[in-house]
């Protein structure tokens, strides 16, 4: 059974930094380009940064440009999300998902799998 297994997030200030981990499990990371997005209460989840299989190719939503980078390690199956500069408006669910199709896509029904998420909060 496919497993996406996130941690890393909690509670800061806003101005701090996060480093989310996602470790894949049961899968051939290789084959899946990856995102993370974020689901804040009452909105709809969105996709905030994307990356291809080698991890040479990144989008980002504009909100997050020039403060959140993604990366993967393939060797270790795990995706990262180092966040800086966090804004109150960062407070959100935050998921990994693998892409079943259309790499780098931000449209939320290209993701097959998913993790069950980790909470970050960001205070003014």
């Amino acid at each position: 059974q496919v497993q996406l297994a996130e941690s890393g997030g909690g509670s800061v200030q806003a101005g701090g930094s996060l480093r989310l981990t996602c470790v894949a499990s049961q899968i051939t990371f290789t084959n899946f380009c990856m995102a993370w997005f974020r689901q804040a209460p009452g909105k709809e989840r969105e996709a905030v940064a994307t990356i291809n299989i080698g991890g040479q190719y990144t989008n980002y939503a504009d909100s997050v440009k020039g403060r959140f980078t993604v990366s993967r390690d393939n060797d270790k199956k795990t995706l990262y999300l180092q966040m800086n500069t966090l804004k109150p408006e960062d407070t959100a669910m935050y998921y990994c998902a693998t892409a079943r199709r259309n790499c780098l896509t931000t449209v939320i029904y290209d993701y097959n799998y998913w993790g069950q998420g980790t909470q970050v909060t960001v205070s003014s």
